[in-house]
């Protein structure tokens, strides 16, 4: 019994008993080959709905894509529709303000949702707590043309709120939107009330995992709020911070193209023209679908860059990333 024993403890440290054989997993995929078919319509819609998009969207980013040709039929074009976006006398400025955009939808965006989502998990009467949380994830819900309707309510010229209260107050009536000062923080506030409350939602569920033995005992140590905060919910839920911080790093060249269409105009097209934009003038007014679509490969190489630099960089300094 011991010789066997010993032979056992031998086979485990060699890994021979620890890797299961080629033989031995397939034949567990035969006997539970119902569960493996069941799960074939899964991976079909992923292959066909997610994965044959991306594929074919690489093809026509060096075609000369033509309406009735079909994608495989179209002219192979190489590297040109890049060479076209690179050599539009826009494109820099173009991609100028989508990096300023984004980085100020970061810097704006990033921290509030943070700080609400530990008021929130502070707060003590949970009737008050699901009445104010779903007050401020109702926003989300509305359409971007439903968020415009409302801020033009408020800052249009003629009858719009502020501008009531500024000729009561015997100023002069603004242009909000017509003035490139103003273009911006009012993209960035809207977005913010918009998207303020869904955010909380990830930090929450982070915050539920927090054992609430460590709050009473900092607390039996004479922690203060602030110091709780410190000390326990944030190094707690920063994983999650680091996690969303590199997601939105990958988003660099996606500054919310849905909602400046509907808020910028010819006043203000020098600082809020964006990529996509850019994209919805010259792609698809003009039917040049094979730009477009190469402006699109071109945002998500820079996008997946950013994503690998950022999750290294916080590997190396906070021990934390993505994977």
């Amino acid at each position: 019994m011991a010789k066997s024993g010993l032979k056992s403890i031998a086979a485990l440290h060699s890994g021979r008993a620890a890797v299961p054989s080629k033989r031995g997993l397939w034949q567990r995929i035969v006997d539970h080959r119902v569960l493996y078919l069941m799960f074939l319509p899964v991976i079909a819609y992923y292959v066909i709905f997610r994965y044959w998009p991306i594929v074919l969207a690489w093809i026509v980013a060096f075609k000369d894509l033509q309406l009735g040709t079909g994608v495989f039929n179209s002219e192979w074009v190489g590297f040109g529709n890049f060479r076209i976006m690179f050599e539009d006398p826009e494109i820099v400025n173009v991609l100028r303000n989508t990096v300023e955009i984004s980085l100020l939808r970061i810097v704006v965006g990033f921290f509030p949702p943070i700080i609400l989502a530990i008021m929130f998990h502070d707060l003590a009467s949970s009737r008050l707590k699901k009445w104010l949380q779903s007050a401020v994830y109702i926003p989300h819900f509305f359409s971007w043309v439903i968020v415009y309707g409302i801020v033009f309510a408020f800052f249009s010229t003629g009858s719009g709120f502020v501008n009531n209260v500024l000729a009561w107050l015997g100023y002069n009536r603004f242009e909000f939107f017509l003035s490139e000062t103003w273009f911006r923080p009012l993209l960035l506030g809207s977005a913010l009330w918009k998207e303020i409350g869904w955010s909380t939602i990830i930090y929450l569920a982070a915050l539920t995992t927090v054992d609430p033995q460590l709050y009473e005992a900092a607390t039996i140590d004479g922690a203060g709020p602030m110091k709780r905060i410190t000390a326990i919910t944030l190094p707690s839920i920063l994983p999650v911070i680091t996690f969303v911080l590199c997601i939105s790093l990958g988003n660099i060249l996606f500054a919310g193209g849905e909602q400046i269409l509907l808020f910028y105009n010819k006043a203000v097209l020098d600082s809020a023209d964006v990529i996509e934009t850019w994209v919805y003038r010259e792609g698809l007014n003009r039917l040049q679908f094979s730009i477009g679509t190469a402006v699109g490969v071109f945002q998500s190489i820079i996008g997946m860059v950013f994503i690998i630099s950022s999750n290294f960089i916080a590997k190396k300094y906070t021990g934390r990333g993505i994977w």
